[in-house]
């Protein structure tokens, strides 16, 4: 990378090189299988002036997210997470019939709607427009669209300056953070209350999960970074929450800098304290991940050889993006994963990018009983060991690959 998105100091440093990837979410269909796919580097660098993890631009934001294959509310664990956040913020902030309350990157409408039936006015804003039209069929007020500084202008002098603006797991999607988190700024009253969702930086170190980055996540953010960010803006964190969500994730809680009402919390200053223990503000911490990674890739290998060899059968549950970065960069295709299962109709007879594992729908499993599944979603584990507790029946397990291989 020629600058740091955010500060753009001189970028030289690499923090992880994941070599050559499709884009997460390019699924093919079986006329596809006939032609070349595209692969881009997955190249990974940390910025020594502002501590920002972050990728190279390698494809738009309109090629990747004008049509999109997630729905939120496919996992009842997120539309859940979602129900408790509403009620949360809606008692603390006092939220009420004369609110507003807008999603950026709204989805499919699985948070707003938790708002919307308690009498509080919605908006969404969803660049995807097939995602967005599932969202509007329930209901949901969805304009589709990037949300940048313009968007936020154009929302305001319609009349939806914002009471609670939310942006869930969405920080990461976008290459221009100023001209994003200025929108916030310009769409938000002076009283007016943003909050962030995003992976914690420090855990997915910690933890090893590289397959949480792949093409569609330009940036991977510590509070460090956030707060940095934040402040160009005349933003400023109040509170924060660490949240048990993809493997570890920060809520942030933010206001106008001015906003003199909402003291700084205790938890703040306790997450600064802990990313400054872990070293965050120094170059050396981030070197040590490379290892972790090649480490983890050998273990998952092993597993597979050792099935190869018992003549045992894996099969995958899910089709997530970052499933795709995990069987890419392993190097493990249908002759060692034959198929996966997602409960999506929006994936089932398609294929993963790269790999071409053909995604099923999860009566398969009930069908060909394999005697490992390999649960791609490693943090939904407890609800798709649930949802597929039959498997069990035929002395089948369960297998995640995240922070370790674990066979349960």
């Amino acid at each position: 990378m020629s600058a740091c998105r955010l500060c753009g100091a001189a970028m030289r440093d690499l923090f992880i090189d994941l070599g050559v990837s499709p884009l997460a979410n390019s699924y093919l269909t079986s006329e596809q299988l006939r032609s070349m796919e595209r692969f881009y580097p997955l190249r990974v660098y940390v910025c020594r002036e502002c501590f920002l993890v972050q990728l190279e631009e390698c494809e738009s934001p309109e090629n990747i997210f004008s049509e999109y294959a997630y729905f939120s509310s496919i996992s009842t664990t997120w539309v859940e997470h979602a129900r408790r956040y509403a009620e949360h913020v809606i008692a603390r902030f006092g939220l009420h019939g004369g609110s507003q309350v807008v999603e950026v990157a709204s989805n499919d409408g699985y948070l707003l709607q938790h708002f919307q039936d308690r009498g509080i006015p919605v908006l969404g804003v969803e660049p995807a427009a097939n995602v967005a039209q599932a969202a509007v069929e329930r209901g949901i007020p969805t304009q589709v669209a990037f949300f940048h500084r313009e968007t936020a202008a154009d929302l305001l002098e319609q009349g939806y300056a914002a009471d609670l603006m939310v942006a869930n797991n969405v920080l990461a999607h976008v290459p221009g953070l100023h001209d994003f988190v200025a929108g916030f700024k310009t769409l938000l009253k002076p009283q007016g209350v943003i909050t962030f969702e995003f992976p914690h930086l420090l855990e997915l170190m910690r933890q090893a999960q590289f397959d949480t980055i792949y093409h569609e996540h330009y940036s991977y953010f510590s509070l460090l970074a956030a707060e940095r960010l934040l402040a160009s803006h005349e933003l400023a964190v109040f509170d924060v929450e660490r949240l048990d969500t993809h493997g570890g994730s920060l809520r942030l809680y933010v206001k106008h800098a001015g906003d003199a009402g909402k003291p700084v919390t205790a938890a703040v200053r306790d997450l600064r304290a802990c990313e400054a223990q872990a070293g965050l503000h120094r170059l050396e911490a981030y070197q040590a991940f490379p290892e972790a990674v090649r480490r983890l890739k050998c273990e998952l290998l092993d597993f597979f050889v050792r099935s190869v060899r018992e003549s045992r059968t894996v099969a995958g549950y899910g089709a997530p993006a970052k499933g795709n970065t995990l069987l890419n960069y392993c190097g493990i295709g249908p002759e060692l994963l034959p198929y996966t299962v997602d409960r999506s109709p929006h994936k089932q007879g398609l294929y993963l990018p790269g790999t071409r594992v053909p995604i099923e729908h999860p009566d398969r499993i009930r069908e060909r009983r394999p005697d490992y599944l390999l649960i791609l979603p490693w943090n939904l584990r407890e609800e798709i060991a649930a949802q597929m507790a039959e498997v069990r029946q035929w002395g089948g397990r369960f297998v995640t690959p995240i922070p370790a291989v674990e066979v349960f």
